[in-house]
């Protein structure tokens, strides 16, 4: 038997700039005005702050109080939130992706692939590993924003992390991702996608921020195709989808492309 259908929540706004409490509040209210029945609800990356190299002096622990409000707001909602921030361990700052499940529990993926052309990489630690959620059944990869362009890390396998079956079902990004590279954005999720024979959410924010950058938006849900599901345009909109375990392992059966792939590993 098939794992369940999930009813996806895209949450697409404008992040206050270096203010988590402010975003706490904003988000607070955009999630109270949704209707009740969301699997998974995908916020933006750097939800609290924007993306700002800056940020670092806010950032906060794994007991800090954007961590409890997650975990509230899953509790509350009965439903998986997740979206990333900045978390300070030991001596370093991650820009980490958590998963607040409505049990209360609290796991998480540190964006590897730091971008460069901001300076991320001379402010931040990377993460080292890719890791895989199991919900309802389904397996989920999460991602953040520049590890988008590197589809060997998000490369879906069949037959090595699982003996009978591919890594996962859904690819999530949550992003930054600003207006001169959003014909980007979209074509690269649309690859992942195709490539990867996986559902595909990527979440970005809209607005400008304190750099002077301007974001476009065109948060998405994308089938196994690479087909739209939904897509939003360049303001502040919640959307929802429906995405579908059955639908994807009968394409899967019908089009094993993995009977073809190549076997790899991958090293730090």
């Amino acid at each position: 038997m098939s794992p369940p259908d999930l009813n996806i929540r895209t949450v697409q706004a404008d992040t206050v700039w270096h203010d988590p409490q402010a975003n706490r509040d904003y988000y607070s209210a955009l999630l109270a005005g949704m209707a009740p029945d969301a699997d998974i609800i995908v916020l933006p990356e750097t939800f609290t702050s924007g993306f700002s190299n800056d940020a670092l002096a806010q950032a906060e622990g794994m007991d800090g109080p954007t961590v409890a409000w997650l975990r509230e707001q899953a509790m509350a909602m009965h439903a998986v939130i997740t979206g990333s921030v900045q978390i300070r361990e030991g001596g370093a700052v991650f820009n980490r992706m958590l998963w607040a499940a409505p049990d209360g529990s609290v796991r998480h993926y540190d964006k590897r692939h730091l971008f460069r052309m901001a300076g991320e990489h001379e402010r931040y630690a990377a993460g080292s590993e890719k890791i895989i959620l199991d919900y309802k059944g389904w397996r989920i990869c999460p991602l953040v924003c520049y590890d988008l362009r590197f589809p060997v890390f998000s490369r879906n396998r069949f037959g090595q992390a699982r003996t009978d079956g591919y890594d996962y079902d859904l690819l999530i990004y949550v992003a930054n991702w600003p207006s001169p590279r959003h014909f980007a954005w979209q074509t690269l999720l649309k690859a992942r996608a195709i490539e990867n024979q996986s559902y595909v959410i990527g979440v970005n924010r809209t607005g400008g921020d304190g750099n002077g950058l301007h974001y476009l938006g065109g948060s998405t849900v994308l089938d196994f195709l690479g087909q739209t599901i939904v897509e939003s345009g360049d303001t502040p909109q919640i959307q929802s989808a429906r995405i579908s375990h059955a639908e994807l392992t009968a394409f899967r059966e019908r089009f094993p492309v993995h009977l073809d792939a190549d076997a790899f590993t991958l090293h730090d």
